[in-house]
């Protein structure tokens, strides 16, 4: 990759940081990093592993703004990691051995369905039974949804915290700042894996990460401590809008 311009180089850390932050409130914002990369010149599998690699720090700077909101969900998130490590690693296998056509038909209904689902979570948990804000979740579904959205996040990653958060408000009794917290943690084990897998085989174009790295780390704690801040029903929307905005953003791009 040349950064052929002064520009060109403000355009991509801007990117990095919008992207940190808009993961941590609300997810999605690797899709904001991906056509960045493409804009200075990167092929798409090239910049969509190095996408998925660039968000690392961003996660982890996630992670520490919304420390607070992580306290007593030590068995919550205990009791997905394993499942989020095994389904990013089919995920990103995936994606090494598969022509891109194959999930470029179906990533934009799951990003859609899972703003929707989102949307109308209120009335889904009145509708199927909410009983004590302290009820233990639904391992059953949740389980199974946090190993189908890390395959997800594996193979193609934006819009996975809009998936996580989506599949945890349905599945887990807690407010959702607290699950907002969960799903960045959720996110971090998934970058985790990728970097691994993509860093071993995949044509990670390292210069841009060394870029923008920096930059997601910043944005992404900076986005956690709003995300504190936001009113619920702010967060949901505005997870439910830019949900919606990828999807006909994916819809729209050619492949």
């Amino acid at each position: 990759m040349a950064v052929h311009s002064p520009g060109q180089l403000v355009f991509l850390l801007l990117a990095g940081l919008v992207s940190g932050a808009v993961n941590a409130v609300a997810g999605g914002g690797s899709l904001l990093l991906f056509p960045a990369l493409l804009a200075v010149g990167l092929p798409p599998l090239v910049a969509n592993v190095t996408n998925s690699v660039a968000q690392w720090p961003g996660y982890l700077g996630s992670v520490f703004g919304v420390r607070r909101e992580l306290a007593g969900q030590r068995a919550r998130i205990l009791g997905t990691v394993a499942v989020a490590v095994l389904g990013s690693g089919v995920g990103c296998a995936l994606l090494l051995v598969l022509p891109g056509s194959v999930f470029n038909a179906v990533v934009p209904v799951l990003v859609l369905l899972a703003a929707l689902v989102l949307a109308l979570a209120p009335w889904i948990k009145r509708w199927i039974g909410n009983p004590d804000p302290d009820a233990p979740d639904r391992r059953a579904v949740l389980l199974p949804s946090i190993f189908g959205a890390a395959v997800y996040g594996g193979y193609f990653g934006g819009a996975l915290g809009v998936i996580l958060i989506s599949v945890l408000s349905l599945c887990a009794h807690d407010r959702l700042v607290r699950l907002n917290a969960a799903k960045v943690v959720l996110s971090l084990i998934v970058a985790t894996v990728t970097v691994v897998i993509f860093g071993i085989g995949a044509p990670v174009q390292w210069l841009a990460v060394l870029l923008i790295a920096p930059t997601t780390l910043i944005g992404g704690y900076l986005g956690g401590r709003l995300a504190r801040l936001l009113p619920e029903a702010v967060l949901r929307w505005s997870v439910v809008v830019l949900g919606i905005a990828v999807a006909v953003y994916l819809w729209l791009k050619p492949h």
